[in-house]
């Protein structure tokens, strides 16, 4: 064997890829020199493609198969280098294995809450977020416009730029759709198709495709919410009377079923019975219609007795005291008393009579 046949085998290599980090999106092929051997064995396996890259330039794409890296099969090297055909010496390119499989279950939410005008509620903040799936679609653009010279371009390092484009679009996407926010949980899935398809354009050109995109949540600001539970509660409970009773009804059982609240939980349940009882004897909303309300009972009118040169008269009734100061036999000095009153006092300091004296008319003109 000569010393060309020898060179000729040390020339040929096998150049293949395999992968098993699950965020590895472009490996470059590290040789020594970037040395590519002539005659050399090219694998691409399934989910995969290969980038020559010849002195800077992007020489050749190769699709899944096996090929020989000879001059005859690589025109453009060929033109690249203005080989001549049998010229079997080793060629310095560079060879970037893409991933084309789908990057999946990757995140994406709102940092910051999106201001949209709804029907209802007027303008309104909303948060989101959901999962995507990306993948390469053009192996050369993606080399060209985002990995560069990077021998190991990994998923994380382009996650963060898709994320705020997903968000960009999701926020366009939200305000012109005119859903309400109660209606979105139901168009999750339309509004998912309508902001993949807005992305699409701008993905195209970093040579990317998000062939899925979920949004798993849509909320609101935490006051809303508690605003929308209290109407939900409001609408369940319905008749608010008929509900303050049956949980009434409720806290009696539960009273009656915790043995560790002893005497005061009897009390309790037994106070609740009675009352509600009380409401069935009375024809409350258990027993039938309400039962008309009872007026108050009549107010008690007093009657009063007199003190004068020491003999007491009466007892005599108000009106018989109207008359009497009408006539001049009580004067505001008299002394009165009636039932429940401390002891005799001038009928003038008495609220019930100094009115009397207040509708005497004045005395006539000089008198």
């Amino acid at each position: 064997m000569g010393i060309f046949d020898f060179l000729t085998g040390e020339f040929i290599d096998v150049i293949h890829w395999t992968d098993n980090t699950r965020d590895t999106m472009v490996w470059r092929f590290e040789r020594e020199g970037h040395e590519i051997k002539y005659g050399a064995k090219l694998t691409v396996r399934e989910g995969q493609a290969a980038v020559f890259v010849h002195e800077g330039q992007l020489a050749d794409v190769f699709t899944p198969g096996l090929y020989m890296l000879e001059t005859n099969n690589m025109p453009i090297m060929t033109t690249l280098q203005h080989w001549d055909h049998g010229f079997q010496s080793p060629f310095k390119s560079e060879i970037y294995y893409v991933n084309t499989t789908r990057f999946s279950n990757l995140k994406w939410g709102t940092k910051n809450p999106i201001m949209v005008r709804d029907p209802e509620f007027g303008p309104t903040r909303l948060r989101a977020f959901g999962t995507y799936t990306v993948k390469v679609t053009d192996p050369a653009v993606y080399l060209r416009e985002i990995v560069g010279t990077d021998g190991e371009f990994t998923m994380d390092e382009i996650s963060y730029q898709i994320r705020n484009i997903i968000v960009q679009e999701f926020s366009r996407v939200i305000a012109q759709s005119g859903i309400p926010v109660l209606d979105m949980a139901a168009n999750t899935g339309d509004l998912g198709k309508l902001i993949a398809s807005a992305i699409d354009p701008t993905m195209k050109q970093y040579g990317l495709t998000i062939p899925e995109l979920y949004i798993e949540n849509i909320s609101l600001p935490s006051a809303v919410e508690e605003a929308l539970d209290k109407r939900t509660s409001m609408g369940l409970a319905g008749d608010l009377g008929k509900f303050t009773q049956y949980s009434a009804a409720e806290a009696m059982t539960s009273a009656a079923n915790n043995p560790a609240g002893g005497g005061m939980a009897a009390g309790l349940g037994a106070g609740m019975g009675m009352a509600m009882a009380g409401q069935m004897a009375q024809g409350g909303p258990w027993g039938g219609a309400p039962a008309a309300a009872t007026p108050p009972p009549a107010p008690v009118e007093h009657v009063w007795h007199i003190a004068s040169g020491g003999e007491v008269t009466g007892p005599f009734s108000k009106a018989a005291m109207g008359r009497m100061v009408t006539d001049g036999k009580l004067s505001r000095d008299s002394m009165v008393w009636t039932q429940g009153q401390d002891g005799w006092l001038p009928a003038g300091d008495v609220m019930e009579l100094a009115q009397l004296f207040t509708v005497m008319p004045p005395p006539p003109p000089g008198a």
